[in-house]
């Protein structure tokens, strides 16, 4: 499976940005798709998942009300609408697919495939 994150760019303090993540392959749709950040000095964060059938969804607390992750499986597309952005939100993300399903994976090495990343930045 191979995934290709796009939609990262500079936006102001409050404003809003979609991410995508566009993967080849069917089985993309039988797979979790999970987002994570890295920040300039920081370790990989989880920041939101979503199971294969996109029932089930979790997000990390700094982000919870704020992201929301998505998917299209007829598009094996998976998507995080970020709303409110925050300075603090600034970074590399990074979408990834986890082949249980499940969305309660946020461990970086519970993934098993990994797009390249896409800049967020958040001007105050």
């Amino acid at each position: 499976v191979q995934l290709q994150a796009s939609g990262g760019g500079l936006v102001q303090a409050g404003g809003s940005l979609t991410l995508s993540c566009a993967t080849s392959g069917r089985t993309f749709s039988r797979y979790a798709a999970g987002w994570f950040r890295q920040a300039p000095g920081r370790e990989r964060e989880f920041v939101a998942a979503i199971s294969w059938s996109g029932g089930s969804t979790s997000y990390a607390d700094s982000v919870k009300g704020r992201f929301t992750i998505s998917r299209d499986n007829a598009k094996n597309t998976a998507y995080l609408q970020m709303n409110s952005l925050k300075p603090e939100d600034t970074a590399v993300y990074y979408c990834a697919a986890e082949v249980s399903g499940s969305s309660r994976s946020r461990m970086p090495r519970e993934y098993d495939y990994w797009g390249q990343g896409t800049q967020v930045t958040v001007s105050s």
